[in-house]
């Protein structure tokens, strides 16, 4: 996550947390998803059914799901900003 910096919280939901951040490399504008369930495994993170989804969905009415972060139990996911 030290690649993003966050600017500001876009929203709350049942799930997860979403911050409007920006990509510290590339200048590009993020939506990260905070999930609030910890996560003890990355076999555990790749089984959720909105991973499975979202990593083969490329259309382009569905926010693009660019890279999905495990850091100290916490599961973060990087979208497309729109």
């Amino acid at each position: 996550m030290n690649r993003y910096k966050v600017l500001r919280q876009q929203g709350d939901g049942t799930y997860g947390n979403v911050w409007k951040a920006v990509n510290l490399q590339t200048n590009e504008t993020v939506a990260i998803k905070k999930m609030k369930r910890k996560f003890f495994s990355w076999d555990e993170c790749m089984s959720l059914r909105e991973v499975k989804s979202l990593r083969r969905l490329s259309h382009p009415h569905v926010v693009k799901l660019k890279e999905v972060i495990r850091e100290n139990d916490e599961l973060f996911f990087v979208f497309e900003f729109l």
